[in-house]
């Protein structure tokens, strides 16, 4: 008994002798960098300052500038869409991680008319009922659970039970210079660049990198196709959905399941699974090329990401007034990460108009 009690003496003041050093060892701790912010979303194109001139009149919160000695389009924001010139229309197939980018607007209706006047080209979205197409979302059946289509089943309960579409503000596309593919969504309460649409070879598995890598937190609650189980790198790899849904760019519908949220900043990039059994390629060289996201401290992001086995593109390297790395994600998405300047939200020095 004697022996007993020496020993629970004995592990007592051990831990009573350690639990400073442990202190001192986890004060000495590196705290964890802070997820990066939204930067810049970076396009090849043939002629940036028309490109950036059509941008600033269709969409009139943002505005013609230069950063770091490129053609830059400025949101209020403050985030960036900065252009470099090539000699050929820049690729936009085959299918990169980016599907799309777009923008909030005030009043889509309002906004729409406009842009059809305009001249600009708005894209069919099929209802999944023949050949029938809208222009917007709203003017067809809404989705349920979460999805923002129907499947075909569904369609044809939707039908059955004379639901009627919500009209209004919704989500509409259009073509802008060099082919690109613009999302436009409303009725918000102001205009300005929102997200970048993705799509991910595994949903949950990228979801996981960004966590791990990028510190992105994770998501609070579930939308349709979220997983209903934590996942890890053990199980995060899930197939398509069963079932197409509607409306959609194709005639045939789009796979909205598995989707993930992503967000940086206040501009999203969140994605769908892909939609076909093609790998998706790498975004270099194609119409959008890469995402930049700020970062405070740039050494500290190599020494990180390095040490966790991230593939760099480039290595660090002086971009405008700052400096920058390029990084792949998890389905070959260039990731810019730029070294954060003065102005809040815009790193690497002064937006000139």
């Amino acid at each position: 008994m004697k022996a007993i009690f020496c020993a629970a003496g004995l592990a007592a003041g051990l831990a009573a002798g350690l639990a400073p050093a442990v202190a001192s060892i986890a004060a000495q701790q590196p705290a964890a960098l802070p997820p990066p912010g939204f930067h810049h979303l970076h396009l090849n194109s043939m002629n940036p300052d028309t490109a950036a001139a059509w941008y600033a009149k269709e969409f009139p919160s943002t505005s013609k500038a230069t950063w770091g000695g490129m053609t830059a389009l400025k949101s209020p924001n403050n985030v960036l869409v900065l252009f470099t010139k090539v000699d050929q229309p820049p690729a936009t197939q085959p299918q990169t991680a980016f599907w799309h980018f777009g923008w909030h607007v005030t009043n889509e209706r309002q906004t729409m008319a406009r842009l059809r006047a305009d001249g600009v080209t708005l894209l069919p979205l099929y209802t999944g009922e023949g050949d029938r197409t809208v222009n917007i979302n709203s003017d067809t059946y809404p989705g349920t659970g979460g999805v923002l289509g129907l499947t075909r089943a569904q369609l044809e309960e939707a039908k059955r039970n004379n639901v009627k579409p919500a009209g209004g503000a919704g989500f509409a596309y259009i073509r802008g210079p060099d082919d690109a593919l613009i999302e436009v969504q409303g009725d918000m309460p102001s205009e300005r660049f929102n997200h970048v649409h993705m799509y991910h070879e595994d949903p949950f598995c990228s979801q996981l990198w960004y966590q791990k890598h990028l510190n992105v937190p994770v998501p609070q609650g579930r939308r349709g196709g979220a997983p209903a189980e934590p996942r890890t790198e053990t199980n995060c790899k899930a197939p398509r959905g069963p079932d197409k849904t509607f409306p959609a760019l194709d005639v045939d519908g789009m796979f909205r399941a598995p989707q993930i949220p992503l967000l940086f900043s206040d501009v999203s990039m969140g994605g769908y699974t892909r939609q076909t059994d093609a790998s998706l390629v790498s975004t270099r060289g194609h119409l959008a090329d890469h995402v930049g996201l700020s970062v405070s401290n740039l050494d500290a992001w190599v020494t990180k990401l390095r040490g966790e086995g991230v593939k760099f593109l480039e290595q660090p390297y002086k971009l405008g007034d700052t400096r920058a790395a390029m990084i792949e994600g998890p389905s070959h998405e260039a990731l810019e990460l730029v070294e954060a300047g003065a102005i809040p939200g815009v790193a690497g020095g002064q937006v000139k108009p």
